[in-house]
């Protein structure tokens, strides 16, 4: 941890002074220290969240520097791509996947991949074709086809740190599942199309190049998705087959986040995408990995992963604050501040329109393989997802200062003002949007823990509906291992009853092969030091 600590204080590159950098890392600790408080302070507030709060400060703070150095600067830390993408992006999603409830997000795998992968390339389309039409009416400067779309796939990256904290799993289930699942898809997506506008050459595209990019694109999900789960496996069976916990529960814990880590590196080091990679290996740690460890390794594992990634969302969110009043970049709009404000309209707008022309017709094929009526997406549900994904982050702010700045610094006013209009979109976005967003939901869904859909928990095993694949947390269903499914008692409830779904022959898979070979819930074998050797002890913690 130290030497992770001390390299993420090497890329903040906050001063030419020792003592300078001193004290700027101790305000800024202090301002995470705020946030914290603050936030516990405003947690019963129906409007405001921890990532409202932690931007309002960081506003705040860069107003507070702004004066005291003379309008000089506004920030403690230079942006730095490096740290937002090694260090403060993996462990947000890591965590997201660890965390989230396997078996409703794989039930709306297919509508997620919908949303998160077609939906953005809609968007990203839809953006980048009206950026062309409108920015050539503003005096911006000479962008390039490159930079059109750049702005496409830049402004298509919803912000999957934020809708997670807008939603709650337990609450709306099926938005939760569908908003986040198609955060973490979209950020992908996004990074993914950014990357290969850039490195493909766009002066002369054909039909080769366009086949190369979708085989690209598929390469790239499918091979990050396998290494993130190789990752994870690789954990269980080492935890497993060595049993660090008999002498050492610290080696445990350091194994999993290691791995964890590691396998986000690994698909960074290959050129792959880094987010599906260690989000689905947190998938396959919380289903195998966690229940190989010792007790306290998994109490300890649970509040240290969550724990990193609050820290890192609220880092983010208090940055972007401080750095909006960033002086040097307004000063190159400030003969032209309409154009900046026009842009910026523009961008919001085409946001919206590019999310609409995906979301309700997306939804609307989604609902048609849907035989029963509690199955589909609502007209209100779709609007809460609709708005729910209008907000733009910190991907959004990494991906703009990659494509207009060179190490965080531009001399060129059409960069200065895609750069400004950016920061305008992602504070409006997140701020406004993000203190309606509750409010919206309650309007709409006014009781939402009753509210039926497709990823409802049931009450009893012994439902008579097998869902595709069930409710719960920890496993992919193992409420339904050793017990018997109610028989219909009428020909329409058999028909709308499934004998064989994909989760029973995954279960048969699972506990045949798998869970014997890399462990899990109820498959490790009794070993002295072993973390079943108290399984016939009650769990305090239950």
């Amino acid at each position: 941890m130290a030497l992770h600590f001390a390299s993420i204080v090497s890329k903040l590159q906050l001063s030419t002074s020792d003592h300078a950098s001193v004290v700027s890392m101790n305000i800024f600790v202090a301002l995470l220290c705020a946030c914290i408080v603050i936030g516990h302070l405003l947690e019963e507030n129906r409007w405001m969240n921890e990532s409202i709060t932690a931007l309002i400060i960081g506003l705040c703070t860069g107003v507070v520097i702004l004066l005291v150095s003379g309008g000089k600067s506004s920030h403690l830390l230079v942006f730095s791509e490096d740290l937002f993408f090694i260090y403060l992006l993996p462990p947000i999603i890591f965590n997201a996947g660890f965390q989230v409830k396997k078996k409703q997000f794989f039930r709306n795998f297919i509508t997620i991949m919908l949303f998160g992968a077609v939906g953005t390339l809609i968007s990203c389309t839809i953006i980048s074709f009206g950026v062309i039409q409108f920015f050539k009416e503003m005096d911006i400067g000479p962008l390039d086809i490159g930079d059109f779309l750049a702005i496409g796939a830049i402004f298509a990256a919803t912000d999957s740190v934020c809708t997670l904290q807008v939603l709650n799993q337990d609450e709306t289930p099926l938005l939760y599942s569908l908003v986040f699942g198609e955060g973490v898809v979209n950020d992908a997506t996004s990074v993914v199309l950014f990357n290969a506008i850039q490195s493909f050459d766009l002066t002369h595209i054909n039909h080769r190049i366009a086949l190369q990019f979708i085989g690209n694109f598929f390469y790239l999900f499918f091979t990050s998705t396998m290494l993130g789960v190789a990752a994870g496996l690789l954990s269980a069976y080492i935890i497993k087959t060595l049993y660090f916990g008999r002498h050492s529960t610290d080696r445990e814990v350091a194994l999993m986040i290691l791995m964890a880590y590691l396998s986000y590196i690994m698909a960074e080091l290959f050129y792959l995408s880094g987010i599906l990679t260690v989000f689905f290996c947190g998938i396959v740690m919380s289903h195998y990995t966690w229940h190989n460890v010792t007790e306290s390794s998994r109490v300890t594992t649970k509040h240290a992963f969550a724990t990193l990634s609050f820290v890192a969302e609220t880092f983010i969110f208090l940055y972007v604050g401080m750095d909006a009043l960033d002086i040097e970049k307004w000063r190159f709009v400030s003969d032209s501040p309409g154009t900046s404000v026009a842009v910026s309209g523009v961008l919001l707008a085409l946001v919206m329109a590019g999310r609409a022309a995906f979301v309700f017709p997306l939804s609307l094929l989604s609902n048609l393989a849907k035989k029963s009526a509690n199955d589909r997406i609502s007209f209100r549900q779709q609007i809460t997802i609709w708005w729910a994904g209008l907000m733009r982050g910190a991907v959004s702010m990494a991906l703009a200062y990659n494509q207009f700045t060179r190490s965080g610094h531009t001399q060129l006013r059409e960069n200065a003002i895609m750069i400004t209009s950016t920061i305008t979109v992602v504070l409006f976005s997140t701020v406004v949007f993000g203190l309606m967003t509750q409010p919206l939901i309650r309007f709409l869904l006014p009781n939402p823990k009753q509210t039926r859909s497709m990823t409802s928990d049931l009450s009893s095993p012994k439902s008579i509906t097998v869902p595709f694949l069930g409710s719960g947390q920890d496993s992919f269903g193992d409420d339904l291992v050793g017990n018997d499914v109610q028989r219909p008692s009428s020909i329409r409830e058999l028909l709308r009853t499934p004998t064989h779904t994909v989760h029973y022959y995954w279960r048969k898979f699972d506990n045949a092969f798998m869970r014997p070979v890399f462990g899990g819930r109820g498959f490790v074998p009794f070993v002295p030091g072993s973390p079943t050797e108290r399984s016939g002890n009650q769990n305090p913690w239950q």
